[in-house]
């Protein structure tokens, strides 16, 4: 999966996505992921969904001919026309605070002293409370049967306008009998519906348990990976052959990559490339190929905070799509490591191994973002288990020769991608 996530708010009615999706199929994206599109509760969270059969008023075109559903369905028809399937959000571990659902089916919630319970996490030793948002209890609800027959039929109900995938918002806070049960169901209707559990910040354990319930992807923390310390590799190897995973440089939840970043341009570059191929999937947020610096606000963004491009990566974006989709290593969680090359303490290398394929790949990176690295290796072949030769596929500057011994001097950031020769 090659996702790029169109965040609706900032986009505003579906009848003006056309050209982000044209966008985003002319870079070799295959996938779009939108965030919750249902009305939202109170607070105008798109997380606090207070009417599952009622899209967001924000999203629709008042000048429209069309209905609601009817503008969803035509947006949803024209990414299928560009190659693009389309999946959403899927929150089903609470609902709004001020969801009708409250009153009408009080014994679907969670309660704490004798009322609806709101979600709540710890978030550097202080306890967070979302206090716009009803806590769903899939555990002990007394009508677990009614609760989960509402949400199954909402899955069927977004798979007939159009969905062909759906991001499992928090999927470990629903029970693992629960997931594998909606899972089979939605396929009998649709057999290639693909679903995605969004399990950052648990253990390895706690997110293998959820993708056994028979999830196509995880998401993998790569993005706050250091380049140096074992952690992502570990729990990279730990999870893989239960699933994929999805790699992602920012996400709607993060700080804005190019607002972080001292040198944005080879920032940027370095962790899309890392992230689309480290990992069998890769997301991308909308404004991320142009240097969009404000960060994405569940509650407030609007379309008037689409920002002026301070740079374009959509071409690079593009080369590293096609060096992703042409390579089968790259399109799945294969057996990583990091070697050992110890010329450069600020050279990166990545070894893979396909599973499916004889093809083994080297990922080297400049670790540092502002200034030039060197790096040298007597016979790059050495490095792959089958010493066969290599071919240089680079998205930047793929070279018709590897020379042994090879020598090259990486700018800020810059990625050398290497492949086995067949």
């Amino acid at each position: 999966m090659i996702i790029y996530q169109v965040f609706p708010t900032l986009v505003g009615p579906f009848t003006k996505w056309g050209a982000h999706l044209e966008r985003a199929a002319g870079m070799g994206f295959d996938w779009i992921f939108v965030n919750p599109i249902q009305r939202p509760g109170e607070s105008g969270s798109l997380y606090s969904i207070a009417d599952y059969y009622e899209l967001n008023p924000r999203l629709i075109d008042p000048n429209s001919a069309l209905g609601p559903t009817e503008q969803l369905a035509q947006m949803l028809a024209s990414a299928s026309q560009l190659g693009l399937k389309v999946m959403v959000d899927l929150v089903i571990n609470h609902t709004a605070y001020d969801s009708a659902l409250v009153r009408q089916h009080p014994n679907w919630y969670a309660s704490e002293d004798g009322k609806v319970a709101h979600p709540s996490a710890m978030e550097d030793g202080h306890k967070v409370v979302w206090r716009d948002l009803a806590k769903l209890d899939w555990q002990k609800s007394p009508d677990k049967e009614g609760l989960y027959n509402y949400f199954r039929e909402v899955v069927q109900w977004l798979m007939k306008l159009g969905f062909k995938g759906f991001r499992c918002d928090a999927a470990y806070q629903v029970p693992q009998a629960v997931w594998k049960r909606l899972l089979q169901e939605a396929r009998r209707q649709d057999p290639d519906v693909v679903f995605t559990a969004e399990t950052l910040g648990n253990t390895p354990d706690q997110t293998r348990d959820t993708a056994e319930a028979g999830f196509d992807y995880i998401f993998n923390s790569g993005k706050w990976w250091d380049f140096q310390k074992h952690w992502l590799i570990e729990q990279y190897n730990l999870t893989r052959a239960t699933c994929p995973s999805i790699g992602f440089p920012e996400s709607h939840d993060t700080d804005r990559l190019a607002a972080e970043a001292d040198s944005p341009l080879s920032a940027l570059r370095q962790r899309y490339l890392f992230a689309a191929l480290f990992s069998g999937g890769v997301l991308m947020p909308i404004g991320y190929e142009y240097g969009f610096r404000r960060k994405l606000h569940v509650v407030e963004t609007r379309p008037e905070d689409w920002e002026q491009p301070s740079l374009d990566l959509t071409d690079f974006i593009t080369r590293t799509n096609a060096v992703k989709r042409r390579y089968s290593v790259f399109n799945e969680d294969a057996p990583t490591t990091v070697l050992q090359h110890g010329q450069n303490e600020n050279i990166l290398v990545i070894w893979k191994g396909s599973t499916t394929s004889r093809r083994e790949a080297l990922i080297v990176l400049n670790k540092d973002t502002r200034q030039r690295n060197y790096f040298k290796a007597d016979r790059l072949r050495d490095l792959v288990q089958s010493g066969r030769p290599l071919s240089c596929v680079s998205p930047d500057n793929p070279l018709e020769h590897v020379p042994e011994p090879f020598e090259y001097d990486m700018r800020p950031g810059e990625g050398l991608v290497f492949v086995t020769e067949r």
